[in-house]
């Protein structure tokens, strides 16, 4: 009886969840809008230095431990106003930032040498390809624009052109509770940049919220055989391993979550580092979809919240076409993890000092100086 309500609970529960980030990333659009353009104009100028906005995204991804939310709040701010070059170095920063929290899943192990090396190098792995994939990427981006143009372009193929109008039906189900929400939080303030900010927060916890048990509940659901099923089957090429890595992320929502799962499996010597570096890549790709279901919820700037959202997936893409065909360059993040790894088992405090130096301290002083 237990087992069959929990399979009726849990999907209900997700779809629920799934409403609430909806109509969180609605609250981000409308708060900005509240300000108006010149405000909102402002604001933007931070993030406008692509630098900036890089480190942001390193940053704000770290702190919140999920590309997911920096990348759906990204797809917010365009809806309200944020130019699309902005938000694209916010995006690659995102990437870094996400591969935080399988390297202090990897901690875990510290106390115990051999398994702490396996575990460590499973979880840089994931680190050293996104830091290559943006230095490679990030330059080109800052001159060309290359990511914004080819995502213009295919959200264009998608869209039929720059003025379409998306009618979705997630509108017609989601404005109603953003409008509601929106008023409802302009009532105990009588001042437009308040309003603006409450209405910001509120959307900001919402949505951490929402894809905070998302991930709890689909873990529950798909993961709870899944460390069986990885020994066995997922692992047996890197071709297999690179398409279950999209299709679990996709699933859970997490890069942050399935890449995690396997560092325990790595520490535990049932994994090797070969194996897992495909299946990072997967991860990689999967998590873009966060930011293509929140593009759904802004209809009314559909071409650029997708453009946005689709600019992620290119990233991710581009980061492997250029990386992996180049036997030296494909190794190298491996060699990096391996290495990192042999120094941190000799001294324990390199592991803290990266995670520290790596996601906080450089991305905020880079930060202070390009502003």
């Amino acid at each position: 009886m237990k087992t069959t309500l929990r399979r009726f609970l849990v999907p209900v529960g997700v779809l629920a969840l799934l409403y609430l980030f909806l109509v969180s990333i609605g609250m981000v659009g409308a708060s900005f809008k509240l300000l108006g353009k010149e405000a909102a104009r402002e604001i933007f100028g931070f993030a406008s230095n692509p630098l900036a906005g890089l480190f942001i995204g390193i940053l704000a991804t770290s702190l919140v431990q999920s590309s997911s939310t920096t990348t759906s709040i990204v797809v917010g701010l365009v809806a309200g106003g944020m130019p699309v070059a902005t938000a694209i170095p916010i995006i690659m920063g995102a990437n870094i930032g996400t591969s935080v929290t399988n390297t202090l899943v990897s901690l875990g192990h510290i106390g115990r040498s051999t398994e702490f090396r396996r575990a460590f190098a499973a979880s840089t792995v994931h680190d050293f390809f996104n830091l290559i994939a943006v230095t490679v990427l990030f330059p080109l981006q800052y001159f060309t624009n290359f990511l914004g143009r080819l995502a213009g372009g295919l959200a264009g193929l998608l869209t039929g052109g720059a003025d379409v109008k998306f009618h979705s039906p997630v509108k017609v189900v989601v404005k109603p509770a953003v409008k509601g929400l929106v008023k409802l939080l302009g009532a105990p303030v009588d001042s437009t940049a308040l309003h603006a900010a409450l209405v910001l927060v509120v959307a900001a916890v919402l949505l951490f919220f929402a894809l905070k048990y998302i991930t709890v509940l689909l873990k529950g659901m798909v993961m709870s055989r899944a460390s069986t099923f990885f020994e066995r089957t997922v692992f047996r090429t890197p071709q297999l391993a690179f398409v279950v890595g999209i299709g679990l992320t996709v699933m859970v929502q997490s890069s942050s979550i399935t890449t995690s799962l396997v560092v325990p499996l790595a520490g535990a010597g049932l994994l090797n580092l070969a194996q897992i570096y495909p299946y990072t890549l997967g991860a990689n790709i999967g998590t873009t979809v966060t930011a293509i279901l929140a593009a759904l919820a802004v209809p009314d700037h559909f071409l650029a919240a997708i453009t946005v959202a689709l600019s992620h997936f290119l990233f991710n893409v581009c980061g492997i076409v250029v990386i992996t065909p180049v036997p030296p360059l494909r190794r190298l993040p491996m060699q990096l993890a391996e290495a990192l790894a042999a120094k941190a088992v000799q001294a324990r405090w390199i592991p803290i000092l990266y995670v520290i130096v790596v996601f906080f301290l450089v991305p905020l002083i880079l930060l202070y100086a390009s502003r």
